[in-house]
C-alpha cells in the first residue's frame, strides 16, 4: 500500500504543472484506472514512433547501463541511490549521459529508451512533474553542435505528435484532447529565446528569476503558458549545469545548451547541450562543481584516449505522454508510479 491516503485516479482541477495534483491510489486500483490505460496506449505509440524516427535518421539504439561507478550529479536537490557492487559502492543511473558520450567511439548516432531513478527532495511530490522512477529518451550524435541536436529534438517531437494523433485519436478525444491544440505544433518552426530574455521577461511578470541560476518549476511553466507551441531556451548560465555541458568559447561563462518546453503550462519535454571533450576542461569543470576527478577515472580516461565533440538531448518519455494527453501528473502516466518521499511498490 502506499503510505499517504489513497485518492481517485483522476485528473484534479489543478492546471497543468500545478502543485496540487492528487496522490496515486493503491496499486491494484491504480492499474485499473480508464486514465492509465489511455495514458498507456499513447505510451506505447510514442515509443514506436520515436524508434521509427530515429532509426530513419540513422541512429543505432543501445541498451543503457543500469549500474556504474558514477552517474550524473544531478541538481535542484536530486540523489542518487548507492548499491553494493561486489564490495564497490556504485550508483543507480540518474542520467546516461556519460555512457553516451563512451559510446560515441563505436556508435556515431546512439539512443536510448533509459530507465531513470533520482531521490528527488520529498517536497517535489505535488508538482506534478517529478517521478523516482522515470525514463528519458537519450539521443547523442559525434561530431554535432547545438543546432543539430535541436533540429532532431523538434523533428523527433514533431513525428511522435503526428504519429498518436494518426494511431489513436479516439483515445486522445475520450481525453478531451483537441487536435486543434496540437496544429501549430506540428507546422511552424518552434520558438526560441536566451535564458537572459527568460529571466528579464519573468521578473517583469514578478517572477523571483536569478540570471544565475536554473529556470524554477513555477516559472517554468509560466513561460509555457505565453506560448501556443514548443520553444527552446538556449544559453544556460555555466554553474547552472553539468559539468559536461560545453561553454561558448566566445562567452565566457555561457553554456552550449538548451531546454525545449511545451507550450500550455506543461514546461520542460527535453535538455540537452554540446558536450565537452577535452580532458582538461573536463578536469577544472569537475573540481568547479565540487567533484572528485578520480570518482570520474574511467570516463576520463576514455576522454584522454579521445573521445568525439558532441551534442545531445534527453527527452522525458512520461512528461511527453504527459504534454499529449493531458493530464494533471506524472504519475497518472506511469503504470508503477512512485513519487517523490511516498513509499509504494
Amino acid at each position: 500500500m502506499y503510505s499517504t491516503p489513497a485518492t481517485p485516479a483522476t485528473p484534479s482541477a489543478t492546471a497543468p504543472g500545478g502543485s496540487s495534483s492528487p496522490m496515486p491510489p493503491p496499486l491494484g486500483r491504480h492499474l485499473r484506472s480508464p486514465g492509465v490505460r489511455a495514458a498507456m496506449l499513447v505510451q506505447q505509440e510514442v515509443l514506436y514512433a520515436v524508434r521509427q524516427f530515429l532509426r530513419e535518421q540513422g541512429f543505432t539504439e543501445l541498451l543503457p547501463p543500469m549500474l556504474g561507478p558514477v552517474t550524473d550529479p544531478g541538481g535542484r536537490g536530486a540523489k542518487a541511490l548507492d548499491v553494493d557492487y561486489y564490495g564497490h559502492r556504485y550508483k543507480v543511473m540518474t542520467s546516461a549521459i556519460l555512457y553516451k558520450q563512451a559510446s560515441l567511439r563505436g556508435f556515431g548516432k546512439l539512443f536510448y529508451i533509459a530507465p531513470n531513478v533520482r531521490v528527488e527532495p520529498p517536497e517535489t511530490a505535488g508538482s506534478g512533474r517529478h517521478l523516482v522512477e522515470f525514463h528519458q529518451i537519450d539521443v547523442e550524435i559525434a561530431d554535432a553542435d547545438r543546432d543539430g541536436a535541436q533540429a532532431i529534438a523538434a523533428g523527433l517531437l514533431v513525428h511522435v505528435v503526428r504519429h498518436v494523433w494518426q494511431a489513436v485519436p479516439e483515445v486522445l478525444r475520450e481525453l478531451g484532447r483537441d487536435e486543434g491544440d496540437f496544429s501549430t505544433l506540428v507546422s511552424e518552426p518552434f520558438g526560441r529565446c536566451t535564458h537572459r530574455e527568460a529571466v528579464d521577461l519573468l521578473r517583469a511578470r514578478g517572477h523571483a528569476q536569478s540570471p544565475d541560476a536554473e529556470i524554477g518549476w513555477d516559472s517554468e511553466r509560466a513561460l509555457s503558458l505565453l506560448r501556443d507551441k514548443p520553444f527552446f531556451v538556449d544559453d544556460y548560465p555555466k554553474g547552472s549545469r553539468g559539468f559536461y555541458d560545453r561553454e561558448d568559447p566566445e562567452r565566457p561563462g555561457v553554456l552550449r545548451n538548451f531546454d525545449l518546453l511545451a507550450h500550455g503550462g506543461y514546461g520542460e519535454l527535453a535538455s540537452g547541450s554540446e558536450r565537452e571533450a577535452h580532458y582538461p576542461t573536463l578536469v577544472t569543470r569537475l573540481r568547479e562543481s565540487g567533484e572528485n576527478p578520480a570518482k570520474y577515472a574511467w570516463y576520463l580516461d576514455l576522454v584522454r584516449e579521445g573521445i568525439p565533440g558532441s551534442a545531445g538531448f534527453g527527452m522525458g518519455l512520461e512528461r511527453l505522454v504527459r504534454f499529449l494527453t493531458g493530464l494533471d501528473a506524472l504519475w497518472q502516466v506511469s503504470a508503477y508510479p512512485k513519487l517523490p518521499g511516498v513509499v509504494a511498490p
